[in-house]
C-alpha cells in the first residue's frame, strides 16, 4: 500500500514538473519601454489655437514613450505615444527613414502617435499658417523639430534594447467628460449637465486599456486611449492637458510603469465645459481611474502573435485652388487665410504643381486573435471608431492622431452636414484645397478593410 502510494505521488510530481517546465518555456511576448522629456527649453511658441503663445512656464514637463514588443516569431512593432500637438509629414518621414537605416525597422512596424494636446509646442510646419513669420521661431522651430527626430529615434532603440518576456491583457473602462461638440453648444453644456439634460450627438466614451506586465508580475506600461481633444487648457504653460494628468495619476499608482496614451476618434469631441486648470485635473483622474476600473475587472490575456500592415490611400480634393483663387484670398482679412494664400501662391511661382489628393497613412496590427489595432493619421471623427468598433467586435482599438497631422478627417455624414470638421477649412492645415471630397470615408473604410484581412482579423 505505501508502495503504491509513492509510485503514485513520484507519477504526479513528474507530471507536475514536466508541466512546470511546459508552462516556463511556453512562447511569449517580449516588451521594452523607453520614454524622454520633450519640453522644450527655449521659446519655441505652444501650438494650435491659431496664435503666437511664447510659453511662460509649465505645470508639468510633457513626454515622448516607446513600447517594443515581439511575438516568438521575432516578429516586432513599436508604439509611440507623446505629448505633441502633431507631428507633420517631412518630420515622421525622415523618423521611418533613420528607423529603417538604424534598426531595420519598416514602416509597418511604427506606429507614430500624439495626443494632439494644445499646451504643447510646434513642430515643422504643421499648421504653419496659424503663426506670424518671425524669423527667430522658425530658426527654433526647426532646431527643436531635429532634436525630437533625434530623440525619438533613439528613444525606440532603447526600448528595444530592453525587451524582456511579458504578459499582454486587454480590458476597457468607461468616462463620460468627451461631448460632441458639433451638437452642443459649449456656453449650454454646464447647464445641461447640472440639469441631467441628455446630450446630443454620436460619442465614444469606452476606454481601452492594455497592460504589459514583466516576469515578475509588475506593470512595465500601461496603455489607454479615449476620443477627445486635449483642449481644455488654451494657456501658455507646458503642459500635457487632461491626458498629461492621467498619465501623471497612473503612474503614481503604478510606480515603475509607463502611462501611455493613445486619442483614439476624437476630431469632433471636445472635453466640456473647460478652460480652467481644476477642470484639467478633474477630467485627468476621471481617465485615470477609469483605467483603473478596468484594471479590476478580469482582462484578458492577448495570446503571443503579431502581423502588421500598412497602406497609403489617396483621399481626393473636391476641387483644387487656381491662381486666380488664391490671389482674392491673399487679400483676405482672415490672417489664417491671408497666410496660406501667400505661401501657396509663392510655390505656383516656383514651378510646383498641386496634387490633387494626399496620401492618408492607415495601420492595422493584430495582436493574437484578441485584439486589432488600426492606426489612422490625423484629426478622424468619432464614427470611425464608432463604425470600425462594430465591424470587427471586441478587442479593437481605433486610433486617429498617427503619423502626419493632415487635418479633420469627416465621415460622410459630418461631411454632409458640413461646419468646422466638415466643410471648406483645409486651407487651416496648409492643404492646397478647401474641401475633401464627398467619399473619403468609404476609400478609408475599404483600405482599412484590405488591411484588416490583410493580418488576419
Amino acid at each position: 500500500m505505501h508502495s503504491s502510494l509513492s509510485i503514485i505521488f513520484l507519477a504526479i510530481s513528474t507530471t507536475l514538473a514536466v508541466a512546470s517546465s511546459a508552462f516556463a518555456q511556453a512562447p511569449t511576448w517580449k516588451a521594452g519601454v523607453a520614454k524622454a522629456i520633450v519640453t522644450p527649453e527655449k521659446g519655441v511658441w505652444l501650438a494650435g489655437y491659431g496664435s503666437k503663445r511664447p510659453p511662460e512656464g509649465k505645470l508639468h514637463d510633457i513626454w515622448m514613450k516607446a513600447l517594443a514588443l515581439e511575438d516568438p516569431k521575432g516578429n516586432r512593432a513599436v508604439l509611440v505615444t507623446s505629448d505633441f500637438q502633431g507631428v507633420p509629414k517631412e518630420m515622421s518621414d525622415r523618423i521611418f527613414i533613420q528607423l529603417e537605416k538604424k534598426l531595420t525597422l519598416r514602416r509597418e512596424q511604427v506606429m507614430i502617435t500624439f495626443s494632439h494636446n494644445h499646451c504643447g509646442p510646434r513642430l515643422g510646419l504643421d499648421l504653419v499658417d496659424y503663426y506670424p513669420i518671425e524669423a527667430e521661431q522658425v530658426k527654433l522651430v526647426d532646431e527643436y523639430t531635429a532634436l525630437m527626430e533625434t530623440r525619438m529615434v533613439e528613444m525606440i532603440g532603447d526600448a528595444l534594447k530592453a525587451m524582456r518576456p511579458a504578459t499582454l491583457r486587454i480590458g476597457e473602462g468607461r468616462t463620460g467628460f468627451a461631448v460632441n461638440r458639433r451638437n452642443n453648444r459649449e456656453a449650454e453644456v454646464a447647464d445641461l449637465l447640472a440639469k441631467g439634460t441628455p446630450l446630443k450627438g454620436p460619442v465614444d466614451h469606452s476606454v481601452p486599456v492594455m497592460t504589459v506586465t514583466g516576469a515578475d508580475g509588475k506593470h512595465v506600461a500601461i496603455v489607454f486611449g479615449y476620443a477627445c481633444h486635449p483642449t481644455t487648457l488654451s494657456f501658455t504653460k507646458w503642459c500635457g492637458d487632461y491626458p498629461g494628468f492621467a498619465q501623471i495619476a497612473i503612474e503614481n499608482n503604478h510606480p515603475g510603469a509607463a502611462a501611455m496614451f493613445v486619442n483614439t476618434c476624437g476630431g469632433d469631441q471636445n472635453p466640456l465645459p473647460r478652460r480652467k486648470v481644476e477642470l484639467c485635473e478633474k477630467y485627468g483622474h476621471m481617465l485615470a481611474d477609469a483605467v483603473q476600473e478596468a484594471l479590476k475587472k478580469p482582462m484578458k490575456t492577448v495570446t503571443p502573435g503579431l502581423r502588421m500592415a500598412f497602406e497609403y490611400v489617396d483621399l481626393p480634393y473636391l476641387d483644387v485652388m487656381t491662381r486666380k483663387e488664391l490671389g482674392t484670398f491673399a487679400k483676405d482679412t482672415n490672417a489664417i487665410r491671408k497666410r496660406w494664400a501667400e505661401r501657396m501662391l509663392k510655390k505656383l511661382d516656383a514651378g510646383e504643381k498641386f496634387e490633387s489628393s494626399y496620401p492618408y497613412p492607415i495601420h492595422a496590427w493584430r495582436l493574437g486573435s484578441e485584439m486589432l489595432v488600426i492606426g489612422t493619421g490625423a484629426e478622424t471623427v468619432v464614427d470611425y471608431a464608432l463604425r470600425f468598433k462594430a465591424k470587427y467586435g471586441p478587442g479593437t482599438w481605433v486610433c486617429g492622431y498617427t503619423d502626419d497631422m493632415i487635418s479633420y478627417i469627416p465621415s460622410r455624414r459630418v461631411w454632409l452636414e458640413g461646419g468646422y470638421e466638415g466643410g471648406s477649412f483645409l486651407y487651416e492645415y496648409g492643404r492646397p484645397a478647401l474641401r475633401w471630397s464627398g467619399d473619403i470615408e468609404e476609400r478609408i473604410a475599404d483600405t482599412v478593410h484590405r488591411l484588416a484581412k490583410a493580418v488576419g482579423r
